[in-house]
């Protein structure tokens, strides 16, 4: 069992790295320019190529990646010469990035054509103070400086010549002079859990992904813990009265329900319960970040639809499984030797009919926590689902990346949950 494990450990290392790999140049590589997405295609090259080098997409790909996953801050204080640092910003409960100058949070920005260091209070306020030194020659003979400047960015300034930055705001593209001629978004990396800024929310990604997650876990947890022991007593209920009515009724209506679309089924329960009869939320309005404890009845709706879909399709396999076992030959020696049927099928017939179902029931946990984007995005729930719908559509590839490594997480670890508890299901079951 113990070297089952490390093997496992060690394949899920790898898949993971793997996957994302794959994930990263799929998304930021394969997608296009994702300038075009956000500013539109009305935007003109100098502005997209203003914004590409703002979010360090000018960058090669295998840096970007290299980036994403352990982070550039270790190679940003090679260029800028001090130890870059985070500290967290009193307003926001942020973290944000500055160079520790001899003890003293630094930052800098340009203003009319004058290089100004900015120190860092107790209070989390800032002083601003002319530069007196720092500037270097490079090989072309241009005196640079590299800073940290106002925007969490390792960035190279050039004396005299400001760049032209176009800068996204709320009310469309803005143009500033005195910009940088390069910048470095900072970031620590996914394996240190900071996998970049939401374009979406102008956020840290941790920090707007974590509350997506928890709601989802939430909304899944309910979930699984009423549909799974349902649609397994359903299934077993159904396979040791085969062909009788209740096994009739139990899989036409198993089927019906299995067959019918998250968004119908969805969009019934919202009309008849939360329009006609008025008794539930026919929306899942979040007035709070705790929304769903306070008022549980948000989590109704979206339940009931998870339900219905998934209830039909782990009772009919679990109803196939019971059925073969109890056909077996060991199953009908115990019942003509006159050992009661509840005894047979509670001590030997549903450990064994277990062994299918368990795969599916794993699966579907990747489902409850990957694949609600339908159901989310009907009921307006602001989890997982609804947050890779919402990135993608804004083209916020950071957030998307984050979230989706975040399923194959989920869905890796529910696999080798599955592995093990066939061992406790059946112990003749070995890992060479």
């Amino acid at each position: 069992m113990a070297r089952f494990i490390i093997r496992s450990i060690i394949s899920t290392i790898i898949t993971m790295l793997l996957v994302s790999i794959a994930l990263f140049f799929l998304i930021e590589v394969g997608s296009g320019d994702i300038s075009v997405k956000i500013l539109g295609v009305f935007a003109t090259p100098e502005q997209r190529a203003s914004y590409r080098a703002q979010l360090g997409l000018d960058a090669p790909a295998w840096q970007r990646y290299v980036d994403w996953l352990i982070g550039n801050d270790w190679r940003a204080e090679r260029k800028v010469g001090y130890p870059l640092v985070t500290a967290t910003n009193p307003q926001t409960g942020e973290q944000g990035w500055w160079a520790d100058v001899d003890g003293q949070l630094t930052r800098w920005k340009m203003e009319e054509g004058q290089l100004l260091t900015l120190k860092r209070q107790d209070d989390g306020s800032s002083t601003a103070h002319l530069s007196s030194g720092g500037w270097e020659v490079n090989e072309e003979g241009q005196e640079v400086f590299w800073g940290v400047d106002t925007k969490n960015n390792a960035v190279q300034w050039m004396r005299g010549e400001g760049a032209e930055v176009w800068v996204l705001t709320k009310a469309g593209l803005r143009k500033e002079g005195d910009g940088p001629q390069v910048y470095i978004p900072l970031r620590k990396g996914l394996l240190r859990g900071d996998p970049g800024i939401s374009l979406q929310f102008g956020r840290p990604v941790a920090v707007t992904l974590v509350p997506r997650i928890r709601n989802t876990l939430v909304l899944a947890g309910v979930a699984f813990t009423i549909i799974m022991p349902l649609a397994l007593f359903l299934g077993i209920l159904a396979g040791i009265n085969e062909g009788k009515p209740l096994d009739r009724i139990i899989s036409i209506t198993s089927l019906g329900f299995t067959a019918t679309p998250e968004f119908v089924t969805g969009i019934f329960l919202i009309i008849i319960f939360g329009i006609w009869l008025k008794v539930l939320p026919a929306v899942a309005i979040f007035t709070s970040p705790n929304a769903i404890f306070e008022d549980p009845t948000l989590l109704a709706l979206p339940v009931l639809t998870l339900t219905a879909v998934e209830l039909g399709y782990v009772a009919r396999m679990t109803r196939a499984s019971m059925v073969e076992v109890m056909d077996s030959p060991y199953i009908r020696t115990a019942i003509i030797k006159g050992m009661p049927k509840w005894r047979v099928v509670t001590k030997h017939a549903i450990r064994n009919a277990l062994m299918a179902p368990i795969t599916i029931i794993m699966l579907h946990v990747n489902w409850l926590i990957g694949g609600l984007v339908v159901v989310e995005v009907i009921f307006g729930y602001p989890g997982l689902g609804y947050y890779i719908y919402r990135s993608a559509i804004f083209g916020d590839y950071n957030a998307i990346e984050a979230a989706a490594m975040v399923t194959v997480a989920i869905a890796i670890l529910t696999r080798l949950i599955g592995d093990l508890a066939y061992t406790l299901l059946n112990p003749r079951i070995r890992y060479a």
